[in-house]
């Protein structure tokens, strides 16, 4: 038998038993895609609103990751119920490096906040990397005359305070209940749609004061519509060096980490994980893109897959801790 003749009837006996037993080649199968990945166009999942915090950070690395992978990348927009219904289509969808998740810290607080969630946050997700922490920024309507924190906390003593937030669970919500929780004051939560919807109503006039990401408040707090009171983070923010922190007005236990970042449905390749982290590492510190996401007030928190899996499992458990200490009721 001639060497052609020998190939043609291996490679018919490889494509015979690839028909008849489904999974024959899986090895073989796996690592071709792995190797050609991606080949066709990724979709990422921003499980808030447009203009929101997570949504423009999201943008601007999706826009820049996207011709480095050479293929384009569709950022969604699947919002409502804290952030839970776009992170269950991530968490439901093919582990193949095709769907992406960009979500921020409400990602570890949901299952606190909504624990029948259709999805485990800490199970059926991987993160893959962390853009930065954005400080969350205490802001009220300027027409108010409130100027600092303090200020803010006297007024809530008399009764019938509002707080917005972008809905049940995200990370404006929790930062204000860390807040909140911290001055001792009662405030009714309002939720919205999203941040931005929110904003809108706390600048009106029409609910008291909102703790949110500084990209979404800063043209409102350079417009001269809203006034920033404090940081959420434990260090100033360099978008806002002359606002006090939320500790430093007085107010222990009141801090909150606001980090943005990437995840993928579990049991996505390592290999897959590898490139995007390593790749979006990569894209983060080259000149263009660093300006884009300081000027958003995003500061660096480099972590590895698995220290931003780490992350994850300790803010869930903290989280969930802490509702319960406080008996705080989020529906």
């Amino acid at each position: 038998m001639n060497a052609t003749r020998r190939r043609l009837l291996c490679g018919s006996a490889a494509a015979t038993a690839a028909t008849l037993l489904p999974g024959a080649l899986p090895g073989a199968a796996h690592a071709q895609a792995q190797a050609t990945w991606p080949s066709k166009t990724i979709r990422a999942i921003v499980p808030f609103t447009p203009g929101s915090t997570t949504d423009v950070i999201g943008r601007i690395v999706a826009d820049a990751l996207g011709p480095v992978l050479g293929q384009t990348i569709l950022v969604e927009n699947r919002s409502g119920a804290g952030g839970t219904i776009g992170s269950a289509a991530v968490a439901q969808s093919a582990a193949d490096g095709y769907t992406l998740l960009l979500n921020a810290s409400a990602h570890s607080a949901a299952p606190a906040a909504f624990p029948n969630a259709p999805y485990n946050a800490g199970t059926d997700l991987q993160g893959v990397v962390v853009f930065g922490v954005v400080p969350n920024v205490i802001v009220v309507q300027a027409e108010r005359g409130i100027k600092s924190l303090k200020q803010l906390v006297d007024m809530a003593q008399k009764g019938n305070m509002t707080f917005a937030s972008a809905g049940i669970g995200s990370a404006t919500h929790w930062a204000a209940e860390r807040f909140r929780l911290s001055a001792g004051i009662k405030a009714e939560h309002v939720p919205y749609k999203g941040g931005p919807e929110g904003l809108a109503d706390v600048a009106a006039g029409r609910v008291d004061f909102m703790a949110i990401g500084s990209t979404s408040a800063l043209p409102f707090i350079q417009g001269g519509r809203l006034v920033p009171l404090a940081v959420t983070t434990r260090q100033r923010s360099s978008l806002f060096p002359n606002i006090p922190t939320t500790i430093e007005s007085g107010f222990a236990d009141s801090d909150y980490t606001f980090w943005n970042g990437m995840l993928v449905p579990a049991k996505t390749p390592a290999p897959i994980i590898a490139r995007l982290y390593g790749e979006t590492t990569k894209l983060m510190k080259t000149p263009a893109i660093a300006e884009r996401l300081a000027k958003q007030g995003v500061e660096p928190m480099p972590l590895t897959p698995a220290e931003f899996d780490a992350l994850i499992a300790r803010e869930i458990a903290a989280n969930i801790a802490i509702v319960k200490a406080a008996g705080l009721k989020f529906g």
